[in-house]
């Protein structure tokens, strides 16, 4: 199972499903092959909605990105075991 967290706090943001993932990891840029972090704000949000990302993935992004102001860094982390 994959979940998202905000990177600053650890805060669970919730689970995603692989096609979410698959999702994020092909629109969002990654700063290397390992990278698993993104900095989400409202443009970022706005963006995903535009490509038709999941609609559940954008409700749980956007309760815990501010409306206004800078936006937050999340990271996914495969919790498979």
């Amino acid at each position: 199972m994959t979940r998202l967290y905000n990177k600053q706090t650890g805060a669970l943001i919730g689970p995603i499903t692989d096609d979410q993932l698959r999702d994020l990891i092909d629109l969002l840029v990654e700063e290397s092959a390992d990278d698993r972090d993104y900095y989400i704000d409202r443009d970022t949000l706005d963006y995903l909605e535009e490509n038709q990302v999941d609609a559940d993935l954008l409700a749980l992004l956007r309760k815990h990105v501010p409306e206004e102001g800078e936006g937050i860094d999340i990271e996914w982390r495969d919790e498979t075991a």
